[in-house]
């Protein structure tokens, strides 16, 4: 939990309660949650967090966070590091919380290329977590609802998902214990259409279950569930949110909601209970359009200046995400077996603009981007901007309107006073 100054934080728990409370004066709060899948977006959603004077969370998942540096090239400790670069940078003094997100047996994709078996994919998971509290984590998200043991499409069992849950919760508060660290707070559940929380009879045996195997010393504050939101829809369903809300509330939970990036009615969500939603793939999306805005303008330069050498960033942008093979995993049943270069040209952009995240920090992708940059320098007429700063600030826009609909500006006195 970082601050700038430093200064201590509230637990997450405890806003939760805050959040909570405040219901009952008619003041509805929904917590953001950045997936921080690039260097911009962390800066954007930093900057945002100085200018409203508000809390944020950034969720990490294990492809891009971990000990192996993810596909960000930041382990648990360096992603900390460089958000306290940022927050020193943006003199920021909002609470700032790192966060796992979907922590949990094969849920890092290298887990299921690798095809480890199930002690061998809960040992990393291990690692991973001790990482992640030794660098200061807030916030861990406890994901057992993939099980790649079974057959495909097969759910585990609840029973056996709040097993590996309650498993992976004490551990961690072991590991707590051991580093002498103050308390975390947790998250448990998950909307992934594989798992087994898709409707409310598994939701009510998942509760269940935890309640009575004791985890009232680390009860989560957030209980992920499907809200009527996944990678391909942008509707959220309120009545469904407010069903969970009243299961949950009285445990002293929320719900949180995944893939909330593009979802039509996001005003919906304080308005209904929602305690925290996750956005990230959109922000790679505005980060892509804005570079690509970008090349575009290099392109108009380039012909008046022939001597300038082009950057090519929009080729080696989607040679890297076709080179990386990550796109594979977003293919529908019947577009599998296809090549890349098969797709309709529509489907291979929305690849290119969701896969982007993956390369990042290919050097093919740094080196042309930095060449962009350069190239634009040329272009001081009619005051355009620094490009970095550019990009920058497009994301911040684009986090600026959840943080409108959440009624999180100036927020920070209401929930931690």
């Amino acid at each position: 939990m970082i601050g700038f100054p430093p200064r201590p934080l509230p637990n997450i728990k405890r806003i939760i309660h805050r959040i909570i409370g405040l219901r009952a004066r008619d003041i509805q709060i929904t917590l953001l949650c950045v997936c921080p899948n690039s260097d911009a977006v962390l800066e954007a959603a930093i900057k945002v967090a100085v200018a409203n004077d508000m809390p944020m969370l950034f969720a990490a998942t294990l492809n891009q966070v971990d000990r192996d540096g993810g596909y960000t090239g930041w382990t648990p400790r360096s992603f900390v590091a460089r958000m306290r670069e940022l927050a020193v940078k943006h003199r920021c003094s909002s609470p700032l919380y790192p966060c796992l997100d979907h922590g949990g047996p094969w849920l890092k994709d290298a887990h299921t290329r690798e095809i480890l078996s199930l002690e061998e994919t809960m040992a990393e998971v291990k690692a991973s977590i001790t990482a992640c509290l030794e660098a200061g984590y807030a916030l861990l998200h406890v994901d057992t609802t993939v099980d790649r043991t079974l057959l495909d499409g097969q759910p585990p069992q609840i029973e056996v998902v709040v097993e590996r849950t309650i498993q992976l919760i004490a551990y961690a508060e072991s590991e707590r214990r051991r580093l002498e660290l103050p308390p975390v707070s947790y998250e448990v559940g998950t909307e992934e259409v594989h798992g087994g929380l898709v409707d409310l009879g598994n939701f009510d045996r998942f509760l269940t279950g935890l309640q009575a195997l004791g985890l009232a010393h680390a009860w989560p504050c957030f209980i992920v569930a499907k809200v009527g939101t996944d990678l391909h829809t942008t509707t959220f369903d309120p009545e469904s949110a407010r069903r969970l809300y009243h299961r949950v509330v009285p445990l002293g939970s929320l719900i949180k909601g995944h893939y909330t990036d593009w979802v039509a009615n996001h005003a919906d969500y304080p308005a209904t209970g929602m305690g925290g939603a996750n956005v990230g793939p959109e922000l790679t999306a505005t980060e892509l359009a804005t570079l690509l805005d970008l090349f575009a303008r290099e392109a108009q330069l380039v012909e008046k200046k022939p001597n300038l050498s082009p950057s090519g960033f929009e080729a080696f942008i989607k040679n890297a995400v076709v080179d990386s093979n990550r796109w594979q995993k977003w293919l529908t049943p019947e577009e599998v077996g296809r090549s890349f270069d098969q797709l309709p040209s529509l489907r291979q952009e929305w690849l290119v603009a969701t896969g982007a995240r993956y390369v990042w920090t290919d050097p093919r992708v740094l080196v042309a981007r930095k060449r962009l940059y350069e190239n634009l320098r040329y272009d001081l007429s009619d005051g355009f901007p620094d490009p970095h700063a550019l990009v920058v600030e497009r994301i911040a826009q684009n986090v600026q309107k959840y943080v409108d609909t959440f009624n999180l500006k100036n927020s920070l006195t209401l929930l931690t006073d």
